[in-house]
């Protein structure tokens, strides 16, 4: 077998939320183990389903559809506000009628559905455009812009309302968001993947500084606003009260199956 043949394919997202989860893979001792990707977060889903990859960093709401495994240990949650989902409306909430939705997502897609109908009673047609915010709003009330894109607006300077989805969530159930996890399809070599991937992690969240400096420039997110939100925005540990708040928010959306992170041990 080849050297390529023994690493693991594994998908991650494009996003800077994600590079502390890959920083080992990517600068660290676990960079022999696998071959590592990049794509946006439909991208990576579809990745997993057609088996261009093992493991993918999944959307929930896809991890569910397609039934998957998900690695325990570690993924993309909040506890409160998040900074990189943002939805923006032209119009009171309430008479939110259509939103155009950044291509890439799928959870924040749902939450979305949820917060607009769990807050405000409305359940608008939902449309996917590439994420420029002013082309969104031409033709929808509101627009859901995620990621990297999201960060690079300043809501507070923008003529348009705009809800946090992490924040609205808090307020909504008191529970974390988990908008992403490591899945693939059943059967993987649990043990082996949680180890290495928690081990990236901790190479990477040790190294938050470096990676603000690096990540911001390219990006185009200045290096503050790119410290503060690995370090308060995006929890990275995937624990009981985050299962939780992934159980119920499968339930809210109508998605859920058994999603629950069995042990590696």
């Amino acid at each position: 077998m080849s050297e390529s043949d023994s690493r693991f394919k594994i998908g991650a997202v494009s996003y800077l939320n994600t590079v502390p989860l890959v920083w080992g893979i990517l600068r660290g001792p676990q960079a022999a183990a696998v071959e590592l990707s990049f794509s946006l977060p439909s991208v990576c889903a579809k990745e997993v389903e057609q088996g261009g990859i093992q493991i993918g960093l999944v959307p929930v709401a896809e991890i569910a559809r397609q039934g998957l495994e998900i690695v325990p240990g570690v993924g993309i949650a909040s506890h409160g506000a998040v900074r990189s989902i943002l939805l923006f409306s032209r119009v009171p909430w309430n008479k939110v009628r259509s939103v155009a939705a950044d291509s890439g997502s799928r959870t924040s897609v749902e939450l979305a559905r949820v917060i607009l109908r769990e807050r405000f009673g409305v359940q608008p047609n939902i449309g996917l455009q590439k994420p420029f915010l002013n082309q969104m709003l031409e033709n929808a009330d509101a627009a859901l812009v995620i990621g990297d894109p999201a960060l690079r607006l300043d809501p507070e300077t923008l003529p348009y309302d705009c809800l946090d989805l992490g924040a609205e969530w808090r307020k909504l159930t008191g529970l974390p968001m988990v908008f992403a996890a490591w899945a693939g399809k059943p059967g993987l070599p649990l043990q082996q993947l949680q180890t290495l991937l928690e081990s990236s992690y901790r190479f990477g969240i040790e190294r938050i500084s470096e990676i603000a400096g690096l990540e911001s420039a390219r990006r185009h997110i200045s290096p503050e606003l790119a410290n503060q939100y690995l370090r308060h925005h995006i929890w990275f540990e995937i624990g009981p009260k985050e299962q939780e708040g992934l159980e119920t928010f499968l339930e809210l959306a109508s998605l859920r199956q058994t999603v629950v992170a069995r042990s590696a041990s």
